[in-house]
């Protein structure tokens, strides 16, 4: 009875998260409607108009788990001859953007994703081509002519 148990105790225990390298965000100006994509690595800073954007960590569920991606971002505004202002500190997630939002009159900001770095290239690469083969090579295998 003891390894039932055991085994239910272990199947109801959440996998945790796994780190992840960057963030995916997209930040919407009110102003222009123009929606950016923005890619952050872990402890990098980027600019969206006048907002200084620096994530501090991003987690991923396992493929196992309900699909998640949670970032925590810090935003500070620095407006030209003004004093920064932080705008939103805290932790967004993809599924949900309202439940930790960050409010400001001009910008909007939600997590996308979080990926390793290289994640998205490799899978949109280009694929190499294959060579036909010319008269003097020889044929592989399965496509090699039948005698």
């Amino acid at each position: 009875m003891a390894p039932v148990v055991a085994a239910l105790v272990a199947a109801a225990t959440p996998a945790y998260a796994i780190q992840m390298e960057e963030a995916v965000l997209q930040g919407l100006d009110k102003i222009t409607a123009r929606i950016s994509t923005i890619k952050v690595a872990v402890g990098e800073t980027v600019s969206f108009g006048s907002l200084q954007i620096t994530l501090r960590a991003c987690d991923k569920r396992p493929p196992e788990e309900t699909p998640e991606s949670a970032a925590f971002l810090q935003v500070v505004e620095q407006k030209p001859g003004e004093q920064p202002v932080t705008r939103f500190s805290g932790w967004m997630f993809a599924s949900s953007p309202a439940l930790s939002a960050m409010e400001h009159p001009v910008y909007d900001l939600w997590v996308l994703d979080c990926e390793n770095k290289g994640t998205a290239e490799a899978e949109q690469g280009p694929q190499p081509e294959q060579a036909p083969a010319s008269q003097g090579e020889a044929l592989p295998e399965e496509a090699a002519p039948a005698d």
